[in-house]
């Protein structure tokens, strides 16, 4: 009866949404030890029935981890892969046995809003060949500060389109084949990379309506001020030779 009351044109745009999200391929990085994503497969309950998750840790599979996918009913099809230590190679390695045509990469300690599938399907409806990212906020388990944190996100992805992984990066297949995937010869940072990689070539990036969350423990338990410092000279250390080699890409 619903469906005779939605006018045809926001149905087929609704309809064409959850199809976009049927060819999803989710790719989550687990650290050693990070039991973080036992929360966030709560939220892959709302998924379609098509839709891929790889969880992908150097650590084996835990025995409780088929039990944990059936108690929560997840409808979507949910694995475990083993693959070598370090985030860009979990990473490379989920999207090399990712079976979908858009792959999402989440943090393990993410948790989704309750608008980010239907803002996420519409972005990808609209705009397929661009790398897309969420804003962020994080959660109540660090400091008040981390705020200013936040605002800072939003000021470097919207301003300087810089935005990091833990933003949840979402691109057609195609697009992370032209940028060869994240660099694993990287000490940190390879999120980054990827970003000027993108600008380098000129593939757009987009802000999602949406926000994801994000833990904010380290700043609490490594300290706020420590830790925004050394992210912060990190970034700008590692941004200048990019903003060097993307301008000489420009002028030659």
């Amino acid at each position: 009866m619903s469906d005779l009351l939605t006018p045809p044109s926001k149905l087929i745009y609704e309809q064409g949404q959850f199809v976009t999200l049927a060819r999803l391929s989710v790719v989550v990085p687990v650290g050693p030890g990070d039991c973080a994503w036992k929360k966030l497969l709560e939220s892959f309950t709302r998924f379609p029935d098509d839709t891929e998750v790889l969880l992908v840790a150097s650590e084996v599979e835990p025995k409780e981890f088929a039990n944990f996918i059936y108690q929560l009913n997840i409808p979507c099809k949910t694995q475990w892969i083993s693959a070598d230590r370090g985030r860009a190679q979990q990473m490379n390695a989920g999207a090399q046995l990712a079976q979908r045509e858009y792959l999402w990469f989440l943090h393990a300690d993410s948790q989704l809003s309750s608008d980010v599938l239907e803002a996420l399907g519409r972005a990808l409806h609209e705009e397929p060949g661009a790398v897309h990212y969420f804003d962020l906020k994080f959660q109540t388990d660090g400091p008040p500060a981390t705020k200013l944190n936040a605002w800072g996100v939003w000021l470097r992805s919207h301003w300087l389109k810089l935005p990091f992984g833990d933003q949840g990066f979402c691109m057609s297949r195609a697009i992370f084949d032209r940028l060869c995937g994240f660099p694993e010869n990287a000490p940190y940072g390879e999120d980054h990379l990827l970003v000027w990689k993108a600008h380098r070539l000129r593939i757009p990036l987009r802000a999602v309506a949406a926000t994801l969350l994000t833990s904010a423990r380290k700043y609490r338990s490594q300290g706020w001020l420590q830790t925004t410092a050394i992210h912060t000279w990190r970034t700008w250390k590692q941004a200048f030779p990019e903003l060097v080699a993307l301008l000489w890409s420009r002028f030659r």
